[in-house]
């Protein structure tokens, strides 16, 4: 199974380094050096990791082959793709693989079923769980403790514990800057 491990950014200086904005709880196994990742688009790859060091708390990679600026602005936006074995779970029981999400039944702590997940979108600080509700629609569900409490990939269910206005617009709470003049 291939799962995307990280997107290349901008290049960094002028020996053929990258920022990576990393997509993997598990960036030390992944995007080590000497690990050879399929990319998408295929035609960028495939691409060896030949160093990789953190400056200012980015992630740089420089790969084998790419060995100055134009090189690496080539390969910005291009998505790094690692070959996991689907029975691979993460080493933290609160840490999920996407693979393991899609598909899931999403459930309210009540009972009431929402819908089943679609798809994980990684965003810079959280990532949202895309669900797709029986009737067609979607919903943005923020993948955080408080509001996702308990995944259950035995009964193969996501339990959520919506704030207002997440499911039903109606229900909204209105936030006040004090005056009730």
């Amino acid at each position: 199974m291939q799962l995307v491990v990280a997107r290349v950014g901008r290049a960094h200086g002028i020996k053929g380094e990258v920022t990576v904005e990393v997509r993997t709880d598990e960036p030390e196994l992944r995007l080590a050096p000497g690990s050879v990742l399929a990319t998408e688009p295929a035609s960028a790859g495939p691409l060896t990791i030949e160093t990789g060091r953190v400056h200012s708390g980015r992630l740089l990679l420089r790969f084998a082959g790419v060995s100055d600026r134009t090189g690496a602005e080539a390969l910005r936006n291009v998505l790094l793709i690692a070959e996991v074995d689907p029975e691979d779970v993460p080493e933290d029981p609160e840490e999920f693989y996407d693979h393991q999400l899609i598909d899931l039944d999403v459930v309210t702590v009540d009972g009431t079923l929402v819908g089943r997940i679609a798809e994980i979108s990684h965003l810079p600080y959280q990532d949202l769980l895309i669900v797709r509700r029986p009737d067609g629609g979607e919903v943005m569900v923020p993948f955080v403790t408080e509001i996702v409490p308990e995944i259950d990939l035995t009964e193969q269910r996501a339990i959520i514990d919506p704030p207002p206005g997440l499911l039903d617009d109606g229900a909204a709470e209105v936030a006040r800057d004090g005056d009730d003049a």
